[in-house]
């Protein structure tokens, strides 16, 4: 169990830049997510610090050795991939054991240590099968075991969840996140799904064209991101262009539906006058009778469509030829409005968040 740290790293393919001058510092016994689009340099990452790259420049450390140029059977870091790379030949006590025998390990402590990784993965009682008689939720956890069982001081995880369906991936997340809580192994883990990494993650790095954007824990990546991008990519939202017209006592911004107010602290050189872009999380906004408000923010608009998905219902509000909302209702016992209606809408001034206005 070891701390991670990339200094400036970079990675060049010829004249493609997949990596940008990253730098993070990874703690001791973290559940790390590397989170992006595809493209966004990711699993690159990921594979440098695996040492299947060497990085163009910058360096990578394991605590406060240097290992970006040890090879990746000296750097003991365990790997989950995407599809699995199970042995289809051998059972799965010996795909488990497989590193161990590389790494001469005697026969009596293989069988401890294999059976231990298994009982750890709920898999004991299938260490006789082949990898093609397991599920993919099977599969992947004995890619977890196989990642577990040489006691490696990074598991590193490229997208283990993106092959199974949508329950498989839910119970797979819990199991992943106990499994790293019980033994307190460093992990970072790969994936495009925010959901996932939300969930997850201690904390999260949300990558874009090479380079990291926002680093944080999930709240607070999700509640204050730092530029529309982040905003854009963590879950949904709603973009409201505007020029702040003033900063005290509150920050007030002058926009086409009118004034809104925000008490979320602005970025850096940003103030009066400067043209910026809000962004409003859909449950942040709520449907409101009377339009009586004390939240700070109070409009009005035309309820334009609704779907019911559930668990929640979302409002398509129409406020004029050009602009919608986008409001989500989290308890739909009972339908609030109908397709027409106009309504009041309100939202707390500390849902307001206030981005630059550069892309």
């Amino acid at each position: 169990m070891v701390s991670v740290t990339l200094e400036h790293v970079t990675k060049e393919f010829g004249e493609v830049t997949a990596v940008r001058n990253v730098s993070l510092e990874i703690q001791e016994g973290e559940l790390f997510f590397l989170l992006g689009p595809s493209g966004c340099g990711k699993t690159t990452l990921l594979r440098s610090i695996a040492g299947f790259y060497a990085p163009t420049a910058g360096r990578i450390l394991f605590d406060n050795r240097d290992v970006s140029n040890t090879p990746p059977h000296k750097r003991n870091t365990g790997m989950v991939f995407q599809n699995y790379a199970l042995w289809p030949h051998m059972t799965v006590w010996e795909n488990v054991a497989y590193g161990l025998s590389l790494r001469k390990i005697s026969s009596d402590k293989q069988k401890q240590r294999v059976g231990e990784a298994l009982a750890m993965v709920r898999m004991e009682t299938y260490a006789k099968r082949s990898p093609n008689q397991l599920s993919g939720g099977q599969q992947q956890r004995v890619a977890l075991a196989r990642a577990l069982v040489i006691n490696p001081d990074v598991v590193l995880l490229d997208e283990p969840l993106s092959n199974l369906d949508a329950k498989l991936r839910l119970e797979m997340r819990d199991e992943i996140r106990r499994i790293h809580d019980e033994t307190g192994t460093t992990m970072i883990y790969v994936t495009h799904d925010q959901k996932e990494a939300l969930s997850m993650a201690d904390r999260i790095a949300v990558m874009s064209m090479g380079e990291v954007r926002q680093t944080g824990e999930p709240r607070m990546i999700y509640t204050r991101p730092e530029s529309i991008f982040v905003a854009g990519f963590i879950g949904e939202t709603n973009f409201i262009n505007g020029k702040i017209v003033a900063t005290e006592p509150e920050i007030q911004i002058e926009t086409s539906m009118g004034i809104l107010h925000s008490t979320v602290k602005l970025p850096s050189g940003i103030g009066a006058g400067s043209q910026v872009v809000c962004s409003i999380r859909p449950e942040s906004i709520h449907i409101n009778e009377n339009g009586v408000s004390e939240q700070g923010n109070r409009i009005q608009a035309e309820v334009a469509q609704i779907m019911y998905l559930g668990e929640h219902e979302q409002y398509t509000l129409k406020l004029n030829e050009d602009s919608y909302l986008k409001l989500i209702d989290s308890y739909p016992d009972q339908r609030k409005a109908q397709t027409g209606d106009m309504i009041w809408l309100t939202f707390d001034a500390s849902h307001v968040v206030v981005l630059e206005k550069t892309e």
